[in-house]
This record gives structure tokens, sequence and C-alpha cells, in this order.
């Protein structure tokens, strides 16, 4: 439905959102497990979008521009890699009219914007529910494989 980086941007933006403070790439990917030479790159897009601003220095970091109740996440999706859209059959055998296929797979994704841009990056991280999505996931949540691992690189 949805892109790997598109993913990557909702789940850096669900930790910007959750905690005030700037962060780092390193600390997004950390927290979001997502690899960060391609978090920077998804940034980089949100950054440029308008979504993100990234402040330098020593307390530097990514902020989220607007506030997450005013943040979509149809908007964050479309900052990095929009839903696909038909707006003329691909193949060029209707003119500009959309077969039926096309037109039912243009439909739902419509449907899909819609949806999504009714849901903010508030809704996302509500303190009502128990576990947070996309990132900060606690360590018992992890398979115990990753958890020594993860208590091994946090000592060091």
């Amino acid at each position: 439905m949805i892109s790997q980086t598109a993913e990557y941007a909702l789940r850096a933006i669900v930790c910007l959102a959750d905690q005030a403070a700037p962060k780092t790439t390193a600390a997004i990917a950390d927290q979001t497990r997502v690899p960060a030479g391609y978090l920077a790159k998804v940034m980089q897009g949100l950054s440029r979008s308008g979504v993100v601003h990234a402040q330098r220095g020593l307390h530097g970091g990514f902020v989220l521009v607007r506030p997450a109740d005013q943040l979509t996440v149809i908007d964050v999706i479309n900052a990095v890699d929009p839903i696909r859209r038909f707006h003329e059959c691909p193949l060029g055998l209707h003119g500009i009219h959309l077969c039926q296929l096309h037109r039912k797979l243009d439909n739902t994704a419509k449907r899909i914007e819609e949806d999504l841009g009714k849901t903010t990056i508030a809704d996302l991280i509500d303190s009502s529910t128990q576990s947070k999505p996309l990132c900060g996931f606690p360590l018992s949540d992890l398979p115990e494989s990753k958890q020594i691992e993860s208590k091994i690189t946090t000592s060091q």
C-alpha cells in the first residue's frame, strides 16, 4: 500500500512527535530501527518538503515544523513518496478514460488518501494506548536474541 520509504518517514515523524527535543538521524534510526543511511535520505526529503526542520549545533537535530495534531499521515507520505493514483490508463488503451481495473485502483487509492488525511500523527501517539507505534519499543518486545544484542551495544 505504501512504500518502505513512506513507512520509514512515518516512523521518524512519530518518533519526533513523541518527544519534543530535537533528535539526530542516529538517534531516530536507533529508536525506529531504520538503517541510518536510508533514514538520512528520508529526513532530507522531509526537510525539503517542509515537514521537519534541521537544527544545527550542539543540541541540534530534527524537529517537526507543525504540531503533531496538525500533521496528517498523508502529509508525511506525500512528502516522500505519494500514493500512486491513475489519471489515465497507463497502457494508453482508453485515451483519457480509465479502464475498469485502473478506475477501481484509483478509487481505492483515493479512499486510502482520504482516510489517512483524517488521521493525525497525534492520533498515532495517543497516550491511552499501551504501546506506541513505530518507535521506542520496550526491550521486552524484542526477540531474546535481539535483547541480548541490544544490552551488549548499550553497555559498551
